[in-house]
């Protein structure tokens, strides 16, 4: 399986994209600037260099002096320039004359106003130079200057500057990604502390919390998390401690019995009717035995959903009359007065999974109800207007610190395990993971002597005139 990349790698290359486009930017635009400044400097120059020309030009005209003379003293006091005048018809009347300072005349256009941005770039005699060409009309005579600056100096000067500017932009971009590292890992500090504190936290120390408040804002839905699921498994691994202990207690006590009769029937030579009536008695134990370990197998599959309702239309009515006949011989036994009460429609519900929450459900009552006393079930539909079926007996009642553990599997409210008519305490348990796999919740009341288990089925649950051909 392919590793994910890890966060500081993440982070980090993020930070170096950002800060290496930045520093590029940055080059660039104080790059641009430097270039930006030179040419307006350039320009300064050119101007004051061409008004000298044409001023002279002017003069000459006036007093009419030699054109070359004159010219030759219109610019002073600047270094690494030349300038050129022509007539009209194309004349160098001054300047330089080889073919690489006249081919700036035929190669651009004359501007009327110097400025920076239309200045020109051109090769004379292994040299690069900046120039401007404009035109000037004296009388009747019209001329052309061409005004040009030596660029060797700047560009020396931004060759070096170009360097600098690489060697700064490598070590602040260097700088600041060790100190972004730095941070990250600072910023992870608390990480690697939740990490550590992980790590520590074993199955006999899973009453451990991480802390929320030493934590970064940031970090405190993860911390909360954890904490929850930290607490439902501290929660499960008590339920299946105790499971492990009760089923290995449940277990026993068959078994030892189950031994020692079978140690009484090999003691001695004994009649085929003992012999008979022991092998009964071993029969019962096993079937106590089958009977708690199909239980357990079945709850187990129900909490990982692998037990899925069928769905069908059922008379509630009838099948609670059904269960009353099964269960008449032992209510006769007791002289319990089993009884209907109330309607309810056709719900869809699975056929075997309700007789045997029900059936479990009336087996609890019968059992814990008094001779001459009465089971009742009352068929209702709520304000809601959820179908509910409450069990109701009396008795001597469930005290209020057993109601929330009713249903947990071999829990009993009678500590005392002796009593083998109890049954393996699954029950209850199976009921309200039938119930649940329904999407409906049972509940129990007892009080004044009366004990009443309430499920209540959701809306969904009430078939409609239309869902009977289902």
């Amino acid at each position: 399986m392919k590793r994910q990349i890890s966060l500081t790698t993440r982070v980090m290359t993020f930070v170096a994209l950002s800060i290496g486009v930045s520093l590029l930017g940055i080059g660039y635009l104080v790059n641009n600037a430097v270039k930006h400044h030179f040419a307006e400097q350039d320009a300064e120059e050119l101007r004051v260099m061409t008004n000298a020309v044409d001023r002279t030009l002017r003069q000459a005209d006036d007093i009419t002096l030699d054109i070359e003379e004159t010219l030759s003293k219109a610019v002073s006091g600047h270094h690494g320039v030349y300038f050129q005048v022509w007539n009209d018809d194309k004349q160098l009347l001054y300047g330089p004359s080889t073919n690489d300072y006249e081919s700036p005349l035929y190669t651009y256009n004359p501007v009327s106003r110097i400025k920076a941005g239309n200045l020109y770039q051109w090769q004379a005699e292994g040299k690069t130079y900046r120039g401007v060409i404009t035109q000037t009309q004296i009388g009747s005579f019209k001329y052309t200057i061409v005004t040009a600056i030596d660029m060797d100096a700047h560009i020396q000067f931004l060759k070096s500057f170009h360097r600098s500017l690489w060697l700064i932009m490598i070590l602040a971009g260097t700088v600041t990604l060790l100190a972004a590292w730095f941070g990250v890992h600072q910023g992870h500090a608390p990480l690697r502390g939740l990490s550590a504190t992980m790590r520590e936290i074993q199955a006999d120390r899973l009453h451990v919390r991480l802390k929320p408040d030493d934590v970064p804002r940031e970090l405190l839905g993860l911390v909360t998390s954890f904490n929850d699921m930290i607490g439902r498994l501290e929660e499960s691994f008590e339920r299946l401690s105790h499971f492990s202990a009760d089923i290995a207690h449940e277990l026993r006590t068959p078994l030892t019995n189950i031994i020692t009769q079978t140690q009484v029937i090999l003691g001695k030579s004994r009649s085929m009717v003992e012999y008979r009536e022991l092998h009964y008695s071993n029969l019962e134990e096993l079937y106590r035995l089958s009977k708690m370990v199909n239980d357990t197998l079945w709850l187990a599959k129900s909490e990982h959903g692998l037990l899925k309702p069928v769905r069908e239309p059922l008379d509630i009515n009838q099948e609670v009359c059904d269960l009353f006949d099964f269960f008449e011989a032992l209510a006769e036994e007791k002289q319990i007065q089993l009884k209907l009460d109330g309607q309810m429609p056709l719900l869809k519900v699975d056929r075997v999974m309700f007789q045997r929450a029900l059936s479990n459900l009336l087996s609890n009552a019968l059992r814990h109800s008094p001779v001459g006393a009465r089971v009742i079930v009352y068929l209702s539909i709520s304000n809601k207007g959820e179908p509910t079926i409450s069990v109701r007996n009396s008795g001597p009642g469930i005290p209020d610190e057993h109601k929330l553990r009713i249903f947990d599997r071999f829990y009993r409210v009678d500590p005392s395990r002796q009593r083998q008519s109890e049954g393996a305490g699954l029950g209850l348990a199976i009921v309200k993971s039938i119930v649940e796999a329904h999407g409906g919740r049972i509940d129990v009341v007892s009080s004044n002597g009366e004990t009443a288990f309430t499920i209540k089925f959701p809306l969904t649950a009430v078939t409609r005139g239309d869902d009977l051909n289902i």
